[in-house]
């Protein structure tokens, strides 16, 4: 459930667009290309961590999933499109790791894991409701002393740029929007940042993405 190509184009994020989604471009490509590496906050947020269970909502193609469980998490993944699904678990069977990763086709606005986890991360992860309240569902599954990990794309009030890539404005957040709904009674802030990351996109081409990083800590 990840976009992170150049677009100012306004979605409805629903069963339909991520179907469509990954019968695009990505349905073509080799299954190597999903086994990149994770997003680089992932290790540097999580690699303190005792690993535990883990929720990776809005896993796409697993990269991060995949990262976690080889690390020694026990992973739930969960995402809307089947055909990322499919593609992730083959590439988590390649990576030996098949058997700690549990991948379950959700619509994270409504799905309820019915449990809580040590940690709980979402990257770029776009369900059919507003940002912020999607960012609000998954923080409820985050269990006493458990973290949150949330990267999305930072809010601007102007365009990114030549090869920048532009989210629907309804897709980002800021640092501030996201820890200011972390009731402070319960929550510890360990990361709150807006940093811009330079990626290839398309054709090979230079691409700004600006990110939005939070890690919270629940507090028992």
């Amino acid at each position: 459930m990840r976009d992170v190509r150049k677009t100012a184009m306004t979605h409805s994020f629903d069963q339909d667009y991520w179907d469509r989604h990954w019968q695009g471009d990505r349905a073509g490509a080799p299954a190597a290309e999903a086994g990149a590496p994770p997003h680089p906050h992932l290790p540097r947020e999580t690699g303190d961590l005792t690993p535990g269970t883990a929720l990776d909502a809005g896993c796409g193609a697993g990269a991060e999933a995949i990262w976690l469980a080889s690390r020694g998490w026990r992973v739930t993944a969960a995402d809307i499109a089947e055909r990322a699904l499919a593609r992730a678990a083959e590439l988590a069977a390649a990576s030996g790791v098949a058997d700690r990763v549990q991948w379950v086709h959700a619509d994270l606005s409504r799905w309820e894991p019915g449990t809580t986890y040590d940690l709980v991360t979402t990257h770029y992860a776009h369900p059919a409701m507003p940002q912020l309240e999607f960012y609000d569902r998954v923080a409820t599954w985050v269990a006493p002393s458990g973290t949150l990990l949330i990267v999305g794309h930072l809010h601007r009030d102007h365009g990114h740029g030549p090869g920048g890539a532009e989210p629907p404005a309804a897709a980002t957040a800021t640092a501030a929007g996201i820890t200011a709904r972390l009731d402070p009674a319960r929550w510890d802030v360990v990361t709150a940042e807006e940093s811009p990351r330079a990626v290839t996109g398309h054709g090979a081409c230079a691409v700004t993405l600006h990110d939005v990083v939070v890690r919270a800590t629940r507090r028992a």
